[in-house]
């Protein structure tokens, strides 16, 4: 990779939970490859989990006396006055004749940024970390437009997009009140559309080539993914073979031990990420679930969710099955004996089995998971999504078969099949000349 020849300093805020961090800590990666001198920041509470620098990205972690809140609005304001008040003296600390600090990329739910870079005297890029169709749902659907799209409960009719139902509709958009102030926040993010100098999207073009046609015609956004370690897919950064941040510990070398000793494809990887709660009820239908598929299964359960299993299950796992608080998750999908991934589908957990080429059983929670599972299961094709009952729980029936229908059953064989298609196609869009790693360049010749 060439570096520019006009050395500029990008300057990079993510939100400080894990989801949001490693996908823009792998863009600065991309970024810094290109001889970018990159300053990621961040908070005390996070850069102790992190390396002082991951690979060329420079860490500036700024102190805090206190712990982030548990409460969302008050965790967004602690936040907010963190940076503020110390954005200016970072800028200014960092900046030099030979990298001069140009553009902050922020998170895009932290929008307040763009003011702040702006004031600055700096351009803003705003960094969805969620998947251009659902951004597009919520720029149509926002409460605060004045010309509201109409949603009757049956098929709601998008620019760009499939047809989707209430079941594949982000949770916000039909249960407003349940999440108001996560609501505000998810919506708030379109005010980006109007402020922000760059729009970055953790996806590649061919993946939502209609949305992001659509979007691109009005506004200046940009595909720069997916965000996982160049080791997975082009390698062409070296040593980038893992994101660099941890906020939990994984149990690599039991899990890795495991899955070695099991035959290619023969077995269900199960994971709902680091925030996901599932019911009692829920957990005891998978539990059996998985038992009754006859398939080996690797299943992350954190601590806090132990105890939902039921006693019995547990003295049944014998060799069928290996439960663990957390793993290594890309090296998991990157392993031959995985044939299936049992998922939420949160946004990066769906990138990482499409760059892996491993195929899905959707069954998504809340949030962007529904939409994600949406296009596992229609648009790309790349797995099957589990159908819940009235009370909203998935039985053990259900999971079951859908396990065998993607590991077993002639469907699983097409889903394999469009898995690696996927994969070779965002290898395409990150490797040279390829439609991400054009976008990145575009952006660095314009500072």
């Amino acid at each position: 990779m060439e570096e520019i020849a006009n050395k500029a300093h990008v300057l990079v805020l993510p939100y400080p939970i894990q989801g949001h961090i490693n996908p823009m800590v792998q863009f600065s990666k991309r970024l810094a490859s290109r001889g970018v001198k990159v300053t990621l920041i961040t908070t005390d509470y996070v850069s102790k989990n992190m390396p002082k620098e991951s690979g060329s990205v420079k860490i500036e972690s700024i102190p805090h006396d206190d712990s982030p809140p548990q409460d969302l609005d008050k965790a967004l304001e602690w936040f907010f006055a963190l940076i503020s008040k110390n954005l200016g003296a970072i800028v200014e600390k960092l900046s030099n004749l030979e990298y001069p600090v140009k553009v902050l990329v922020f998170d895009s739910v932290v929008t307040w940024a763009i003011d702040l870079a702006h004031q600055l005297g700096l351009k803003g890029a705003a960094f969805f970390t969620q998947s251009c169709s659902l951004s597009a749902i919520y720029y149509h659907m926002d409460p605060e437009k004045s010309t509201k799209v109409p949603f009757d409960g049956c098929v709601v009719t998008l620019p760009s997009l499939p047809f989707l139902e209430k079941e594949d509709l982000p949770t916000f958009i039909y249960d407003n009140d349940l999440y108001p102030s996560l609501t505000k926040l998810i919506f708030s993010q379109n005010i980006n559309f109007k402020k922000a100098d760059w729009l970055f999207f953790n996806t590649f073009d061919v993946l939502e080539k209609e949305v992001v046609d659509w979007l691109r015609a009005q506004y200046p956004i940009k595909t720069i993914g997916p965000t996982i370690p160049s080791m997975y897919l082009d390698k062409r950064l070296k040593e980038d073979n893992e994101y660099g941040l941890s906020l939990l510990n994984p149990n690599g070398e039991t899990c890795m031990k495991w899955l070695d000793s099991r035959e290619i494809g023969s077995v269900v990887y199960v994971s709902f990420g680091s925030l996901a709660s599932l019911g009692e009820q829920q957990m005891k239908e998978l539990a059996w679930g998985l038992m009754t598929s006859n398939c080996y299964f690797l299943w992350v359960v954190r601590t806090s969710e132990e105890n939902k299993l039921p006693n019995e299950f547990m003295s049944k796992l014998s060799g069928k099955g290996l439960i663990l608080n957390w793993c290594p998750q890309l090296d998991v999908l990157a392993h031959q004996s995985v044939g299936c991934f049992f998922t939420h589908c949160g946004w990066n957990s769906t990138l990482e089995a499409l760059c892996l080429g491993v195929p899905m059983v959707a069954m998504p929670q809340w949030s962007d998971q529904p939409t994600n599972a949406k296009f596992i299961s229609d648009v790309w094709q790349t797995g099957i999504r589990v159908k819940a009952r009235e009370d909203g729980v998935v039985n053990r029936d259900e999971i079951a078969s859908s396990i065998r229908e993607v590991m077993e059953e002639e469907n699983g064989v097409m889903f394999k099949d469009n898995a690696i298609k996927w994969k070779q196609l965002a290898k395409e869009a990150v490797d040279e000349v390829g439609s991400s790693d054009k976008n990145i360049e575009e952006f660095l010749s314009n500072l």
